[in-house]
């Protein structure tokens, strides 16, 4: 009974299965009948956009860059460009082409490398190399023991140099060609010449493409430079994608072959300056301009190019006058920087370099040092240890110390330029005292002094002094938006003595970029504020801005609002009669500020060893004190190399004063 109530439930169990198989199968032959009869066209439209093949074009020209005023610092040029794309030719077919088309034109056959050569014997003579694979090697061929790309390297390795030097002179043309023809995927352009195109050359491509199969002309663009070599090392440069570079690029949807910003403002403003290609779809008879590119975005800079000129003309001509004086041995570059304190934004920035020559003084543009260089600043820093003195009460408004000399032991003698005698905290910043430092710094490091005393260093004392100083942008980056700013270099030797020359300016380095923020900052009452370069975006397609830079806050000064005053003060005092920066700008124009001197050391001979001690002039300041507008930023360093006598040129002075009358000129 059990086993007939057991077949009854597996026959069911059966049936059922059955019945659900036979649902399935009808819902799946439903299904395929509605694919392939009712929605048949959507599928073949789908089918057919599954193999269609696109492609971008060549790299589209890229967005121009204009100073404040609107006008053109950066711009394209049409450049001539003969090109070659596959076609469905054969190899033999190639072969005369490269020799027909390379007779007419003028190649750089010098880049013909040994491989090309090699290559070009390959595809020329294939039965003849064929001769130089042993049958044993061709039976491992057809066994997949070897590649074919195996047997190409054999072949390759088995041209003799007696066959590479039997090549004449329309063989190596024709050699070379074939290789650019063949360069890169089959689908894209191949650049066969895009630099020095002559008319003829590029006349008789255009009139023969129908018998020169794949050959065709276009007008490409590269970078041109209305004002010359005015800033262009800040502009940067563009190029294919470097190697140092790959991954970033690549991952942004470039091509190896893409032209780039590779350095500066053409690298930091990339996104915006580059072009969109033109994209094609590939078809049998001819390729379809499926959507058409555009010019890159243009950019326009803080800086105002008339100013600028003015600027690089006067460094250019003080830097050689100072060079005809004496002591300037090693005196070779200088650095001004021209900003709106306010905003952060760059007016004008240059640096140069001097070099004698024997029919008179060539210069080159050093402009990037400003802000990848580092120097000794020297006193010009004072305004900032000031303020460690007061935020630490060692030194208090008013404060009336003498200027006398300080000793601690086992250092030397450590005195200002001169006896500058009582003085309180207003007239030590006037007169540049250093011992009025001196006599700060001891305090903050909690040592009262004795003279020719043991100086027990508190060494908290620098990391005070740095992070005051790091407030004011000195020792940190100052968000310049340009790539590869440095810090400036740290000291890591700290000792007493070198607190006390930390405290004028003479042990930490720092970028004239930096010491330009400082002063900024200083100007703004104690608000760090970016310098930047870019102050909008403008769309190439529509004319609208599409961006706009906004001041960029960084940090407030951790400090009383009396204190900045009263360091503005000694700053107003500075720049009158009297003051160690008297007559560097004019004091119609209300201006504050601070010069500084510092020991310097070169290396006279390039062997690696600082051995020469010199003298460095900076100056930072700001105008009108009421009301500041303008900073100037003005660094020459190694001015000094005693050689003949005491004299110091005032190159620093001279190019403060005339690029401070030309920017009131053109602001007034």
């Amino acid at each position: 009974m059990k086993k007939k109530y057991k077949k009854e439930q597996i026959k069911i169990r059966i049936n059922v299965l059955t019945i659900l198989i036979i649902i399935l199968l009808l819902f799946l032959l439903g299904y395929l009948f509605y694919i392939q009869i009712i929605d048949q066209e959507k599928y073949e439209i789908l089918l057919d956009k599954s193999m269609v093949t696109t492609y971008l074009g060549s790299t589209a020209p890229r967005g121009r860059i204009y100073d404040r005023n609107g006008n053109i610092l950066v711009d394209n040029e049409p450049v001539k460009v003969i090109y070659y794309k596959s076609e469905k030719i054969t190899r033999k077919e190639e072969i005369e082409l490269a020799y027909k088309v390379s007779n007419n034109l003028s190649l750089k056959i010098e880049n013909l490398t040994e491989r090309m050569i090699k290559d070009f014997l390959i595809a020329k003579s294939d039965n003849y190399l064929n001769e130089k694979i042993s049958e044993e090697e061709w039976k491992k061929l057809e066994l997949r023991k070897i590649t074919k790309e195996e047997i190409e390297n054999l072949k390759r390795e088995r041209i003799t140099k007696e066959e590479i030097d039997s090549l004449n002179e329309s063989d190596k043309k024709a050699a070379y060609l074939y290789y650019l023809m063949n360069k890169g995927y089959d689908y894209l352009e191949k650049i066969i010449k895009n630099e020095d195109v002559t008319d003829e050359e590029y006349a008789y491509v255009a009139a023969n493409i129908t018998t020169l199969k794949g050959f065709n002309v276009r007008l490409d663009w590269k970078r041109t430079y209305p004002y010359k070599n005015t800033l262009k090392s800040i502009f940067g440069i563009v190029s294919k994608v470097p190697n140092d570079k790959k991954e970033e690029f690549l991952k942004k949807g470039y091509t190896l072959e893409d032209r780039v910003g590779t350095s500066y403002l053409e690298y930091q403003y990339d996104d915006y300056l580059k072009g969109v290609k033109d994209t094609y779809q590939k078809e049998t008879e001819k390729d379809i301009l499926l959507k058409e590119g555009n010019r890159g975005n243009d950019i326009y800079l803080s800086i105002d190019i008339n100013l600028q000129e003015k600027v690089e003309q006067i460094l250019e001509e003080e830097m050689i006058k100072a060079k005809n004086e004496k002591n300037t041995k090693y005196y070779n570059k200088s650095f001004v920087v021209i900003t709106n304190p306010k905003t952060g934004e760059i007016l004008a920035m240059s640096g140069k370099m001097i070099e004698k020559k024997e029919d008179g003084y060539i210069f080159y543009d050093y402009t990037p040092g400003i802000f990848t260089s580092q120097l000794t600043v020297g006193s010009v820093i004072k305004g900032a240890s000031h303020i460690v003195g007061y935020n630490t009460q060692a030194l208090k408004i008013g404060e009336k110390r003498s200027d006398t000399c300080v000793k601690l032991a086992a250092t030397p003698l450590k005195c200002s330029w001169k006896k500058l005698g009582n003085l309180d905290d207003v007239t030590a910043l006037k007169y540049s005292s250093n011992t009025y430092q001196f006599y700060t710094a001891m305090k903050v490091a909690n040592y009262k002094y004795i003279y020719n005393g043991v100086f027990p260093l508190d060494k908290k004392a620098f990391e005070i002094y740095r992070n005051t100083f790091n407030e004011f942008g000195l020792g940190v980056l100052t968000g310049i938006d340009l790539p590869n700013e440095s810090k400036g270099q740290k000291g890591t030797n700290d000792t007493a003595g070198l607190l006390l020359d930390f405290s004028i300016g003479q042990y930490d380095t720092y970028t004239p970029m930096q010491l330009s923020q400082y002063i900024n900052t200083i100007a703004n009452d104690g608000v760090r504020i970016a310098p930047h370069l870019l102050n909008y975006v403008v769309s190439s397609s529509t004319n609208e801005k599409i961006y706009e830079y906004e001041t960029r806050k960084l940090n407030e000064v951790n400090t009383k609002k009396e204190y900045i005053e009263r360091v503005k003060e000694g700053f107003k005092e500075v720049l009158k009669i009297g003051g160690t920066g008297y007559n560097y700008i004019d004091l119609k124009y209300k201006p504050a500020g601070k010069t500084g001197t510092s020991q310097s050391f070169v290396d006279s001979d390039s062997d690696g060893l600082i051995d020469k001690e010199t003298l460095s002039h900076t100056f930072a300041s700001y105008a009108p004190y009421d009301d500041p507008k303008v900073s100037f930023t003005v660094a020459s360093p190694d001015v000094y190399y005693e050689e003949n006598g005491i004299y110091t040129t005032s190159v620093n002075k001279r190019i403060t004063k005339r690029v401070s009358d030309a920017y009131f000129e053109l602001y007034p």
